[in-house]
């Protein structure tokens, strides 16, 4: 893989875990509901969840690990799982949002860079 590329997608991952965490931490200073009463608690785990996956993925990515392909695939299974429950807040808080945005990015980075 280029050396550019990779560092690019190094920086997607830690960026999509910022916004995980931050949505997270959102979510958790909500008092878990959302406007509407909804249960944060899935948004929550998968937040963390997905922050801790896109971590370690930039991680192995960075220094070129034999697993990093593998992981990659991975990641963007969280990547699309989470987005998928942020989006359901979305219309309401702006961090779901933005981590939904973010996490899209980096499965669809994740998927290109692991084929």
């Amino acid at each position: 893989m280029e050396s550019m590329t990779m560092t690019a997608h190094v920086d997607t991952c830690f960026d999509c875990a910022k916004a995980c965490e931050e949505c997270a931490t959102a979510c958790i200073e909500a008092g878990d509901t959302d406007s509407k009463g909804h249960d944060m608690t899935a948004c929550i785990k998968l937040c963390r969840d997905c922050a801790d996956i896109c971590t370690l993925c930039g991680r192995l990515t960075a220094r070129g690990s034999e697993f990093m392909k593998s992981f990659m695939r991975v990641c963007a299974e969280a990547c699309e799982a989470c987005a998928a429950e942020c989006e359901k807040h979305a219309d309401h808080f702006a961090h779901c949002k933005a981590c939904a945005e973010a996490c899209r990015k980096c499965a669809e980075e994740c998927r290109q860079m692991a084929a």
